[in-house]
C-alpha cells in the first residue's frame, strides 16, 4: 500500500471531477491518496508520499501558475519518488490531439518546466458554455468556432473519456 498524493489545479471543476475518480480508482487497489487544490497543498509535506500525481487543467492555452509554483517548489520531491503529471483540456477531445506526445498544450508545458515526470496523460475535458462569465463565453465560442468545435450557447458537452482516466488511475496504483 502506497500512500499517495494528487495535486490539482482547477478552472471549472472538471479537474476536481477526475482527481477524484483518479483517487477513487486508487484507493480500490489499497492504496492511501490525499487530494488537494494546488491552493491547500503548502498545508502538506510532498516529501511524506510514496507517490506524487499533478494534474492542471488549461484556460486561454496554459496551466495555472499556481502549478508551476508548485512544481518548482516541490521538484526535489516529485523527482525523488515515482511521479506523474496530467492535462485537462478541450483540445484533448480530438483523437489526434488525445495523447502526450501529440497535445500541444502539454508540449508547451513541459518546456517551459524543468521537472520531467515520469508519467504523463492528456484528459479532454467539458464545455460548459451557460456556467461560464460573458467575456469567458465569448473567447471559448470563439477558439472553438476557430477549431470546428461546439458554439451553442446553451451546449454543456463533457468530453472525458472516464475510461482513459480509470486506466490511468490504475497505471497509477503499480507505478
Amino acid at each position: 500500500m502506497a500512500n499517495i498524493l494528487i495535486v490539482y489545479a482547477t478552472t471549472d471543476g472538471q479537474t476536481t471531477k477526475i482527481a477524484a475518480r483518479l483517487q477513487q480508482v486508487m484507493e480500490q487497489q489499497g492504496h492511501r491518496v490525499t487530494v488537494a487544490k494546488v491552493q491547500e497543498a503548502d498545508t502538506l509535506d510532498p516529501a511524506s508520499f510514496d507517490k506524487i500525481i499533478v494534474g492542471a487543467s488549461i484556460r486561454y492555452g496554459k496551466h495555472s501558475p499556481l502549478i508551476t509554483r508548485f512544481i518548482e517548489k516541490n521538484r526535489s520531491s516529485l523527482e525523488s519518488r515515482p511521479n506523474a503529471f496530467f492535462s485537462v483540456n478541450v483540445v484533448a477531445r480530438k483523437p489526434e490531439k488525445s495523447d502526450p506526445e501529440q497535445n500541444p498544450y502539454l508540449q508547451k508545458f513541459l518546456r517551459r518546466i524543468s521537472w520531467r515526470p515520469r508519467e504523463l496523460a492528456v484528459f479532454a475535458g467539458k464545455i460548459d458554455y451557460p456556467s461560464y462569465k460573458p467575456l469567458d463565453r465569448f473567447m471559448i465560442m470563439l477558439i472553438m468556432w476557430m477549431t470546428k468545435g461546439p458554439t451553442d450557447p446553451k451546449a454543456v458537452i463533457e468530453f472525458t473519456d472516464w475510461e482513459k482516466v480509470e486506466e490511468f488511475g490504475r497505471r497509477m496504483a503499480q507505478m
